[in-house]
């Protein structure tokens, strides 16, 4: 096929994917459709909020559609009707079979991961949380089981030490624009050669990266040290690890923590208990070792250096996180 004759709907939500939609335009593709989450009320202020990828769908005047449901007759009908030979699906909703199998050359999805390894909707979160030292990308083609198609290309990043979740998404939100558009030069091109996961799994297991919620983000603090500071900057900057700090004689406080360091010191004190240091905000941890706190939010307040909070909360000794 030539590449003037490829006719793209593009599916997505988050700015995750405008990069790729972005490159594809740039790139000279004819995007005939773009499909995005329906706009959503946030805020203390209810005000509708609609997705970054409908911004930029508006912003360079494609045509643009929000189905509150993907099975919905008028939006199945809707999508035919452009004619795409390719869809290319981005961090979106799971698609019904009648919506990806519509188009010629398929559809393909760009997955934040090294698959098989976690299929999920948090595969960064899980990566940095778990303390990987590699992550990457995948392409795709869709099949029902989520997650699970036919691997079309892969590229690999590392991962620092103390990198967090938000540097490796935005590197890797750079490199799956690269791979997106390899991957759709080789399908006008005709040269693929789909692999199946199986082949990728080299004796081990697939792994899941299941939805972040609350409960998931909380410290746990009878865990080591090491796991700790992955956990932190797994959720950094969002949704954010959080503890409960208790002071004596004071009510326990919500605290968001952004940022650890992993330090050289031992201690005796029980998991939690915070050091007496009145120049920075450091704490026990399982395995008797010393994680500094750099970065924390209390509940109304602005994000700070933990070292700044603490001399505003001049906390006594004996106060904990838990």
């Amino acid at each position: 096929m030539k590449k003037e004759d490829l006719r793209i709907v593009f599916l997505g939500t988050p700015e995750f994917a405008v990069e790729s939609l972005s490159r594809i335009v740039g790139e000279g593709y004819n995007v005939v459709g773009v499909v995005t989450m329906p706009d959503k009320i946030a805020g203390r202020g209810h005000k509708l909020i609609q997705s970054p990828v409908k911004d930029y769908a508006l912003a360079h005047g494609l045509h643009l559609m929000q189905p509150e449901r993907l099975k919905a007759p008028e939006f199945v009908e809707e999508l035919r009707s452009l004619r795409a030979n390719l869809f290319v699906v981005i961090a979106f909703r799971m698609l019904p079979e009648v919506v990806w199998s519509m188009p010629e050359l398929g559809t393909f999805n760009l997955h934040a991961s090294l698959l098989p390894r976690y299929r999920g909707a948090a595969p960064i979160n899980r990566a940095v949380m778990n303390g990987d030292t590699e992550t990457g990308v995948t392409t795709f083609f869709l099949k029902q089981a989520i997650d699970t198609g036919d691997v079309l290309r892969q590229e690999r990043i590392d991962i620092g030490p103390d990198e967090d979740a938000g540097s490796v998404h935005d590197r890797l939100m750079m490199l799956g624009a690269d791979v997106t558009l390899d991957t759709i030069a080789h399908i006008v091109a005709g040269d693929l050669t789909p692999v199946p996961q199986d082949k990728l799994l080299q004796g081990e297991e697939p792994s899941a990266a299941p939805k972040i919620f609350k409960d998931t983000c909380r410290i746990d603090w009878t865990r080591t040290a090491a796991e700790l500071h992955n956990h932190v900057r797994g959720l950094s900057p969002h949704p954010a690890a959080w503890t409960l700090l208790s002071a004596p004689g004071a009510d326990p406080v919500e605290l968001q923590v952004f940022a650890t360091r992993l330090t050289d010191e031992h201690t005796t004190l029980p998991a939690g208990t915070l050091l007496p240091d009145t120049r920075r905000m450091a704490a026990a941890t399982a395995d008797g070792r010393v994680l500094e706190l750099l970065s924390v939010r209390a509940a109304g307040r602005k994000r700070m250096a933990a070292a700044d909070f603490l001399r505003g909360a001049r906390l006594p000794e004996g106060s904990r996180l838990y």
